[in-house]
């Protein structure tokens, strides 16, 4: 048995935002994917995945008896493949902020779940909404609270334009230009982050005035104008507020950006060659960069490993 395929997705606008409700954007990052799958794999990351999907559909039995009407699944044939050793083949990397467990989510709800609502429908903004809950359930097994937009821009495998935390829609991006020179890109940080605790820490600072106060008044400020700019394609002014964004991270989300970067992640607000921002929630995995010149900000950026993402 193989599964069909379930890409990575990338948040490029939005991250900590959201749970504020404000606006986002999330593509599809078709260089990840993952599948179930069952064969005679004996590897030690096999029975690990198989472990935890022992463990995630016990999980999901739970939720299940405790919220019979929002989904269903069928446990014999889930528990059934569970032990004939199926586990998630995955090139994704954890703990990366690109949606490793996003796709599990949508994986196992495509091939489990009763009465699923299916991509080839008419996807009306409640649909999504009931899937953005149902994933959202589903997730928070290994995250603890999640928005369930990675398991739905996984499944959908179309961008996603969060209007606010009722309000979301597949949307369509300006096309890539393959000779363009402005490039968004993702930076390795070889370290894994834990979403979780950075998580906590935000909710914490939620609780200072003066914190509240910055997140509605500039970083979703920026945000709303940066999701819009690059639908429209300005990305002049895509690159005008990122920088502003990315000013914003450095100076009040300093414990999700490793400290390494610090000083690089201050050198291109200076120098304007690229601007990083956070990948997820940070602590670690891919930083996100945009750079009106990609081959100055490759070469300004030339002791780390860089990943291209989309072209203009």
């Amino acid at each position: 048995m193989k599964g069909p395929l379930f890409y990575s997705k990338i948040l490029l606008f939005g991250e900590y935002g959201i749970i504020k409700d404000s606006k986002g954007l999330s593509i599809p990052y078709n260089f990840y994917n993952g599948a179930l799958k069952i064969d005679n794999n004996n590897s030690d990351v096999a029975i690990k995945s198989n472990e935890g999907l022992r463990s995630f559909a016990a999980y999901l039995a739970k939720l299940t008896a405790e919220e019979p009407h929002l989904v269903q699944f069928d446990f014999d044939a889930l528990n059934a493949d569970v032990e004939a050793g199926m586990y998630f083949d995955s090139s994704i990397p954890q703990g990366y902020g690109v949606g490793s467990s996003g796709a599990l989510v949508a994986a196992i709800y495509d091939k489990y779940a009763l009465d699923k609502i299916t991509v080839l429908e008419n996807l009306s903004r409640e649909k999504l909404l009931v899937l953005k809950q149902i994933f959202g359930k589903m997730e928070s097994f290994f995250h603890g609270t999640s928005s369930g937009l990675d398991p739905l821009n996984s499944y959908l495998s179309l961008p996603i334009l969060i209007n606010s935390r009722d309000h979301i829609e597949p949307t369509g991006i300006p096309s890539q230009k393959e000779e363009g020179k402005g490039a968004v890109f993702l930076i390795d940080s070889e370290m894994v982050g834990e979403t979780a605790p950075l998580v906590n820490i935000f909710m914490e600072n939620l609780k200072n005035e003066g914190f509240r106060h910055m997140i509605k008044s500039q970083f979703n400020k920026y945000t709303e104008i940066c999701v819009e700019s690059f639908l429209k394609g300005d990305f002049k002014s895509v690159f005008t507020n990122t920088k502003q964004l990315s000013k914003i991270a450095l100076n009040h989300f300093k414990p999700m950006i490793p400290e390494k970067f610090h000083g690089v992640w201050q050198q291109g607000i200076d120098t304007n060659d690229y601007y990083l921002k956070l990948c997820g929630s940070g602590g670690g995995g891919y930083i996100l960069g945009f750079a009106p010149d990609f081959e100055k900000a490759k070469e300004a950026l030339k002791d780390y490993k860089l990943e291209l993402v989309y072209r203009f």
